[in-house]
């Protein structure tokens, strides 16, 4: 079956906007057209399920309210609100990412992907989405959901499927006259396949199960900036007592904590700027 023939694709987006508009799903940051509400919940629903974000997107707008406030505020404060998202190193990179919109854009968000993309922690696929439901661009992009409707459409049988083969596919049937709620429309079909059908997206090539997160160093990443957002200073033997790892392992993951500025040391304490 030729993906480009006009039957085809009309097929398609009137079985995606049937869907959608029976079983549309309501989000808080759904329909919303402020650039930054939009920045802030494109960065928090990466690898990150929207039952999770839903309990932090309002607190985190009630705390920062614009580029300015975010960029305003310590990287502590940031980070503190930020717990229980996890991967705390988009925290950071929202916090920068108004920092530098402040500085060069005059706390205006671009509406460019290829100047998005150069803002931290934005990739091209999110720079695209902020693009879409922002300003209800045209973009083309893939996430899970919407990898999983492709697949499941065109690529029926077939395994090893990479993103490069379904992005044609995305842009040969992107609606340009409302490209934001088809993208939501896409995401939505993308869910009721997960419900439906056992690993939809098991046939893409960047397909990858998630590895364990009990007793991994992102667990105890996650307990050394816990912490540091709840006290001001701790040396390495509160960090290693609060952590329950080995000193040599804890101290590995100090470091690169360190590195990355998430963290600072002053003697034998640490903190949060």
């Amino acid at each position: 079956m030729n993906p480009f023939k006009k039957t085809t694709v009309s097929f398609f987006k009137k079985t995606i906007w049937d869907y959608y508009h029976s079983h549309a799903r309501e989000f808080a940051w759904r329909n919303v057209t402020d650039p930054y509400k939009v920045f802030i919940s494109e960065v928090m629903l990466q690898q990150t399920q929207t039952k999770r974000v839903i309990e932090k997107y309002e607190q985190f707008l009630t705390e920062f309210c614009s580029f300015q406030a975010l960029a305003q505020a310590s990287l502590r404060d940031v980070l503190s609100v930020w717990q229980g998202l996890g991967y705390n190193r988009r925290g950071k990179f929202l916090h920068e990412s108004a920092q530098r919109i402040m500085q060069e854009y005059d706390g205006v968000l671009p509406q460019d992907p290829s100047i998005l993309v150069q803002l931290p922690g934005i990739g091209p696929a999110t720079a695209a989405s902020i693009c879409a439901f922002a300003f209800n661009s045209p973009t083309v992009f893939i996430e899970t959901n919407i990898r999983a409707v492709f697949l499941h459409f065109f690529f029926s049988g077939k395994v090893g499927v990479h993103d490069k083969e379904i992005i044609p596919l995305v842009a040969a049937t992107v609606d340009h006259s409302n490209p934001r709620e088809w993208y939501y429309a896409l995401m939505d079909y993308g869910v009721l396949l997960k419900q439906t059908i056992p690993n939809p997206s098991r046939a893409s090539k960047h397909h990858a199960t998630q590895s364990k997160f009990i007793g991994s160093n992102r667990e105890i990443r996650g307990k050394v900036i816990k912490a540091l957002t709840e006290k001001n200073k701790l040396t390495e033997q509160e960090l290693l007592q609060i952590a329950q790892s080995q000193e040599k392992r804890l101290l590995g993951i100090i470091k690169q904590l360190c590195t990355e500025n998430i963290i600072k040391q002053v003697g034998n304490t640490f903190f949060i700027p």
